[in-house]
């Protein structure tokens, strides 16, 4: 009788622990499987976002968030790293909360740089931002700035 109740015993434990194991398998694979559906935009970064007078060597020249009407353009320069795929960015430039600018942009794997512009004309001092978005329009950062005399 004592022979069979450990042999029960024995029994029960082999499937208590195949059940431990297959769960662990399954929770592994669970994170594997969500890693890999992790989407290239999600990988996407944003490294640098500024607001400048010029762009020269791929570099932004007298940034600021003040800038004179007198200048005649404004750029707003990003560097993404990393870049995992070929994908689109926009650049929506609103004055005083009325978007006025879409550009769309392209990037390319594995870091990229790409700036936009605006010309400036009398009718533009006062508050602006430059909304900048993945192609789905999720908001990567906002910059403001102001246009003066």
């Amino acid at each position: 009788m004592a022979y069979r109740a450990i042999e029960s015993c024995f029994k029960h434990k082999k499937i208590v622990l195949g059940c431990v194991a297959a769960s662990f398998c399954l929770t592994v694979f669970s994170m594997i499987n969500n890693a890999e559906t992790v989407s290239a935009a999600d990988q996407l970064k944003l490294s640098t976002a500024t607001l400048c007078e010029d762009v020269q060597n791929r570099q932004p020249q007298n940034a600021g968030v003040v800038f004179s009407i007198s200048s005649g353009q404004i750029y707003c320069y990003t560097l993404f790293d990393p870049v995992p795929e070929q994908t689109t960015i926009y650049h929506n430039w609103y004055s005083r909360d009325t978007l006025t600018s879409r550009v769309k942009l392209q990037l390319q794997p594995p870091r990229w740089t790409t700036y936009s512009t605006i010309q400036l004309r009398e009718s533009d001092k006062g508050p602006w931002r430059v909304e900048i978005t993945d192609a789905n329009g999720k908001v990567l950062q906002v910059l403001r700035f102001s246009v003066t005399e």
